[in-house]
């Protein structure tokens, strides 16, 4: 049901199908269109919908090649995490008063069709908030199969990991994360929903996925 691009072996963007074609969910860097273009065609339904889990260049980079290829897709994003394709980066008032961190696109061409609110649905996915990597970052959860499309809020790649957590052989989602505390409690809840897998932004997919989430999240509740 996903099917998974992977750019530079280590970043992911993910095709979901639903009964109208296809959920891109991510976009990878900049340059990443003409492989999931590919990936798309290879499955044989059009890209209807563009659904971002947070605002980092790495995942976000190639929104605007996409939008000129499919003129009439959707392109979703949390609420929150659309301040920052905006330029603003300010903090809420009742928000951590941490760095934030990551790369964020100094420049955004394409405005998102619709901001997503906790619990909205896109066809068979559902809008879980999981803040921490960024304030505003979201997973998507698939309720045919109960799989989180987690992007940052985890991480397999160098060993699975919460994001904020160090893992020497991929520090760079953890280089990245705002608030450990924060992310710590999304991967907790995200754990609570009993996965039947875990797909990530940074890794590969983990089929019964619980007890190793448990485990990561043990270890950041440790460190934070």
């Amino acid at each position: 049901m996903v099917t998974t691009v992977t750019r530079l072996g280590c970043i992911n963007a993910h095709l979901v199908r639903e009964d109208d074609g296809l959920t891109l969910i991510d976009t990878g860097i900049s340059g990443s269109a003409k492989a999931i273009l590919r990936a798309a065609q290879e499955a044989g339904a059009p890209i209807v919908r563009i659904a971002l889990t947070h605002a980092h260049n790495d995942h976000v980079g190639s929104v605007d090649q996409l939008r000129r290829e499919l003129p009439d897709a959707e392109v979703l994003i949390g609420e929150r995490d659309a301040r920052f394709l905006r330029g603003d980066r300010s903090l809420d008032p009742d928000e951590p008063r941490a760095k934030l961190r990551g790369s964020y696109p100094k420049r955004f061409g394409t405005e998102p069709t619709r901001l997503l609110a906790p619990g909205d649905r896109l066809g068979s996915l559902e809008v879980v908030p999981s803040p921490g990597h960024t304030p505003g970052h979201v997973a998507y959860l698939d309720t045919r199969d109960r799989t989180p499309i987690a992007g940052d809020a985890f991480q397999t790649l160098g060993g699975i990991a919460v994001a904020g957590i160090v893992r020497p052989l991929f520090p760079l989602v953890a280089m990245g994360t705002w608030h450990l505390p924060t992310a710590t409690e999304s991967a907790r809840r995200l754990a609570d929903l009993g996965p039947a897998r875990l797909v990530v932004g940074h890794g590969r997919t983990l089929e019964d996925p619980l007890p190793a989430m448990r485990e990561a999240t043990a270890v950041a509740e440790r460190k934070a």
